[in-house]
């Protein structure tokens, strides 16, 4: 399914779900503008999922409200529901993942949740 310029969809950047609204259409992908958060992104290596002992143990952050992704096609699909706000969204997508880190006692989870953390203190300063 081919999508045009201004549809909202949902969208996979690396570890994370967007909801947003294309903007351009390239060759083999589609550049698309955050409107929402569904997912948070991992924290970590994403060659190594849930593990610590690795070169670098990355920082993922959510897309910004309004920054621009490059996602290839076949992880962007159509969005029909409401949108959310994006400060609400980030929220709620943040906490599901420090709660389903919290269920389990690992080094990575540790990590995660000290990293997740942070980011919260970024992304809500009061």
């Amino acid at each position: 399914m081919e999508f045009q310029i201004g549809e909202t969809v949902t969208a996979i950047y690396k570890t994370g779900k967007y909801i947003g609204e294309i903007s351009q259409i390239r060759d083999q992908h589609y550049v698309v503008r955050i409107k929402a958060i569904l997912k948070h992104p991992q924290q970590g290596d994403l060659h190594n999922p849930n593990q610590v002992d690795v070169p670098f143990f990355h920082e993922r952050k959510a897309l910004a409200f309004h920054e621009q992704a490059n996602i290839p096609k076949k992880m962007v699909h159509l969005y029909k529901e409401d949108i959310p706000d994006y400060k609400a969204s980030l929220k709620q997508a943040l906490q599901k993942l420090m709660d389903e880190l919290s269920e389990t006692d690992t080094h990575y989870s540790t990590a995660s949740l000290n990293h997740l953390h942070q980011l919260q203190k970024e992304y809500f300063p009061n």
